[in-house]
């Protein structure tokens, strides 16, 4: 044991079997406070004895490794806290303590488990790290990617060492990834498989023969890598395409991966593999000597690498094993970690996020720049699209068409005029043709020439509008001048919003890239793409409308974002200053500004009010004042719900919109006065008649005399027909229900019918809420002769109809509940909760009263968090408190839900006495608050 141990201590006197890596320089922390291997081979040594068996020495290996490895850990964990930002040093280190551990884990696998005395040439063994490991990069939890090499078949003494190596490499907890192969099998299978191959371009020398190493990586380059890297990079960008589609297929979402999101790690690793593939570069810094990159732009590749590579080590950390998503409550956990506050307006963790995506741009650019250099020396082949595209329109100087895309041919001349800057994007509109990223770095390079004059200037002033108005594509030129910081220099009240994210579960992307979004869609809306989609917004963008008001209107919609004050009036009051700067007339910056001001109340009314009470359509007629105003703000609203993210507009919202545009638009030109609840009573009972013609005179009698006013004001003709079905002959202990699919509303419809008793609309939000429904809508009505109708609009929890196969189970579960067989207080204790994920969400609770948005009833508005078992608890609350719920509209804004009801005391007033209002709205928080904890226990 006295040799072994010598063996152990000195590996350095037997290169084949050295099992010893230097510390690099540079390591978070000392080398001695991660990993002390004279200490641990000691430690081992001094506990072995002679003829212990293999199983006791492994136990004995792995107890003393697994607690030098912990106290490494330990300490990378502390330096990395101290430095969140020390990213390099951080994942070079966490490299290094694992190869001190399989260093010695191959040590004793070899000279103690099964020594050989007198190995033979085919008893060679080489152990290389592939992969992320390969590259001496490795997060808190990355894998331990292994290969081990040997020249021939393996031998019975190689497979026993590496099986004993991996038994305690796993007893370590380690998450091995390996394979056991020869240098042809390498090759051959790294011919077949682009993974494995890919692992190989980054192999690193662990331990062993060295000699077998080296022929690997000879073998590669001359046999494999020199003449397969066109292939090699079509099939890598291929699966960059693959990966960011099943990531989102964009850079802003909510909750990306750092590793494979677009603008993610994966990304940049991606431009080295290709670079070492085609060049064998060693260093990612030889890209700039290969005149791929400038300096600069090299040194935005080391800050962007270094950042994502805190990130992700951060998130290991907290979550405590291998974790790249960066899901809501891990980015507020994270923003903490790397030392971000609130500040200015904005959480931590939108400050966190917005430099986020900043670097995840800065990913991007820095990859169209290194795909253009590739097609340059032709080592990747032009996009088929750019092929296919050879009729293309030719540049105008001092422009020139390089790789088919736009690019300087004069740089002298281009800048000596300024308008330039702005001109290279309308040209690239008018040849379609991208920028070349060669003109890209002119422009970064030159955004000072973007100064107080030019932006006063008539000209620059008339390419901006014509970049949005005249060239069919507006947001291709907007999402590249934001990306180069020309948007921002033009347009300098534009910087704050640039990758900010909105730290809520509605806005699928920044702020600055939902602007292009919404101006996206209504560059499709007037393409004609949206007619059967949307034939409001389509037939009015057809009629004619002042499309400059309502393209400036989108661009500074939300500009205000990210302040204390409300975005819309901030917004408005920049508005007021940016829109004349564009060269818009003073009647246009008036109606801009009024547009930015009130951009949200057309949506708020439609989605939060009951738009068939004549009083709401009223006040919002005399807010908008004209049809014009009408016009563009219903533009407005639909392209600012579809730039929220996919799936956000559905035929609910489209039917709100429509209907509220509509009698709008009626009240406008003939005048508020037609609006009555007289007048919609009498259409109401008009219309029902003719629906009942096959009834006999007197039931259709007895059925128009049994409700009040508001039922013929508010429901649509097709509930009521249903609800007159349902009452008729009704027994009095009969519960009726009717369930179907509502497709103009892309809802399911339940009406119900029964006789009244107090608490009758709680009990029945209870059993939707147990069978997981979404209520969008729903009216309350008792008739004149004792009986409760109602209808609700609900949703699945995906925000769609219920499948025809959902229904029996739907109505079982309201019939139950409805009889007192399922008390939903009870039973909605295991559903009620929110998940992990969302918690970090933080909704503040408003609560208002108001008794002047309708003619006969209260409005009450609840503003908070929404969960399972909110809007029982409310309706119990208020059914407790004796308060009547004539109707309730619900508008889901992801985590945030606006509930409002129209209710009357129990004599049928409104509440008018502050104190009990002032009572009602403590027993409404304090139902919200004991919720809450029940959700988050």
């Amino acid at each position: 044991m006295t040799q072994l141990h010598a063996a152990l201590v000195a590996p350095g006197s037997n290169p084949d079997t050295a099992q010893h890596i230097d510390a690099p320089d540079g390591l978070i922390c000392p080398a001695s406070s991660i990993f002390d291997r004279d200490a641990v081979i000691s430690d081992i040594m001094t506990s072995l004895s002679n003829g212990m068996p293999e199983k006791d020495v492994r136990k004995l290996t792995v107890a003393r490794l697994t607690a030098a490895r912990d106290q490494g850990l330990e300490a990378i964990k502390t330096a990395f806290r101290a430095q969140p930002f020390a990213a390099r040093p951080t994942t070079r280190a966490y490299s290094w303590l694992t190869d001190q551990v399989i260093g010695i884990v191959m040590q004793i696998a070899q000279e103690i488990l099964h020594p050989l005395a007198t190995p033979t040439d085919g008893e060679r063994l080489s152990l290389i790290a592939v992969g992320g490991y390969g590259r001496g990069e490795m997060a808190p939890y990355s894998d331990v990617d292994l290969l081990f090499l040997t020249p021939y078949k393996i031998t019975p003494w190689a497979e026993s060492v590496i099986e004993s190596m991996l038994y305690i490499l796993w007893d370590l907890k380690l998450k091995v990834g390996h394979a056991s192969r020869t240098v042809k099998d390498c090759l051959r299978l790294a011919r077949e498989d682009y993974t494995i191959r890919t692992s190989l371009v980054e192999y690193r020398h662990l331990f062993g023969d060295e000699n077998l190493s080296a022929e690997l990586g000879a073998r590669l380059w001359s046999d494999l890598f020199k003449t397969t890297a066109g292939d090699f990079i079509e099939a890598k960008l291929a699966e960059r395409d693959k990966r960011h589609t099943k990531q989102g297929g964009q850079r802003y979402v909510v909750e990306p991966n750092v590793k494979e999101g677009k603008g993610g790690l994966r990304d940049l690793q991606s431009l080295f593999w290709i670079s070492k593939y085609v060049n064998d570069v060693k260093d990612a810094a030889d890209l700039v000597d290969l005149k791929v990159f400038t300096p600069q732009e090299f040194e935005t590749f080391v800050t962007a690498e270094d950042y994502l590579w805190a990130v992700r080590c951060h998130l290991h950390l907290i979550a405590g094993r291998a974790m790249d998503q960066l899901t809501f409550d891990l980015q507020v956990e994270v923003a903490s970690a790397m030392g971000y506050t609130d500040k200015g307006g904005r959480r931590a963790v939108e400050h966190f996020m917005q430099s986020y995506f900043r670097q995840a741009t800065r990913v991007g650019e820095l990859t169209r720049i290194f795909l253009t250099a590739l097609e340059a020396n032709h080592t990747k082949s032009e996009p088929m699209l750019a092929r296919l595209l050879t009729r293309r329109k030719r540049a105008k100087a001092p422009y020139a068409i390089k790789q088919n895309r736009l690019t300087v041919a004069d740089e002298t001349e281009f800048l000596a005029n300024k308008l330039n800057l702005l001109r290279i994007f309308e040209e690239a509109l008018r040849t379609g043709t991208l920028v070349h990223p060669d003109a890209m770095r002119l422009l970064a390079a030159n955004l000072h020439l973007i100064d107080a004059d030019m932006r006063e200037d008539k000209e620059a002033r008339r390419i901006f509008l014509d970049l949005m108005l005249k060239h069919g594509n507006p947001e291709r030129a907007l999402r590249r001048m934001n990306e180069l910081g020309v948007l921002s220099a033009f347009i300098p009240e534009f910087t704050p919003i640039v990758a900010m994210m909105q730290f809520n579960m509605y806005h699928h992307y920044t702020v600055d890239e939902h602007t292009i979004q919404c101006i996206s869609h209504l560059a499709q809306i007037e393409r004609k793409e949206l007619i059967e989609e949307l034939p409001v917004a389509s037939g009015i963008l057809d009629r004619g409308i002042n499309r400059r008001v309502l393209y400036v209107a989108l661009l500074l919609h939300d500009i205000g974002k990210g302040r204390d004050e409300d975005h819309s009036v901030l917004g408005a009051q920049m508005a007021r200053k940016i829109a004349p700067r564009l060269g818009l007339n003073k009647k246009e910056c008036e109606t801009v500004e009024w547009l930015v001001r009130n951009h949200l109340l057309l949506s708020d009314v439609a989605q939060k009010r009951d738009i068939s009470e004549p009083r709401t359509i009223k006040g919002f007629a005399k807010a908008v004042k004209t049809v014009e105003r009408l016009d563009l703000l219903t533009v407005l609203t639909v392209c600012d719900i579809r730039g929220v993210g996919p799936g956000t507009w559905n035929n609910w919202k489209a039917v709100l919109i429509r209907d509220l545009y509509k009698s709008t638009k009626e009240a406008l030109q003939t005048g508020l006065e037609d609006l009555n609840r007289d007048t919609l009573e009498a259409e109401g009972k008009r219309a029902l008649r003719a629906a009942l013609s096959d009834w006999d005179a007197k039931s259709i009698k007895a059925e128009i005399g049994r409700h009040y006013g508001p039922y013929w004001q508010s429901l649509p003709l097709s509930a009521k027909v249903v609800i007159a079905g349902l009452l008729r002959d009704i027994p009095d202990d009969e519960i009726r229900i009717d369930i179907m699919l509502d497709e103009d509303r892309d809802a399911t419809r339940a009406c119900f019918a029964m006789v009244d008793h107090p608490g009758v609309f709680s009990r029945m939000t209870g059993a939707l809420a147990l069978v997981g429904a979404n209520i969008v809508d729903a009216r309350s009505y008792t008739s004149k002769d004792g009986y409760a109708t109602a209808v609700y609009w609900i949703q699945d929890g995906d925000g769609s109809p219920y499948e025809a196969s959902r229904l029996p189970r739907l109505r079982k579960m309201i019939e139950r509940t409805m009889k007192g067989e399922v008390v939903p207080r009870d039973a909605l204790k295991d559903k009620d909760k929110i998940r992990k994920r969302e918690r970090a969400f933080r909704v503040p609770t408003t609560i208002s009263f108001d008794n002047d948005g309708s003619e006969i009833y209260t409005i009450i508005e609840v503003d908070t968090r929404d969960r399972p078992g909110l809007l029982f608890d409310l309706t119990r609350t208020l059914a407790n408190n004796s308060v009547y719920i004539a109707s309730a509209v619900i508008a889901t804004y992801g985590e945030q839900v606006v509930d409002t009801f129209y209710v009357k005391d129990m004599v049928g007033l409104k509440f008018h006495s502050d104190t009990k209002i002032a009572n009602l709205e403590r027993k409404l928080r304090e139902a919200i608050v004991q919720g809450a904890e029940r959700a988050n226990a």
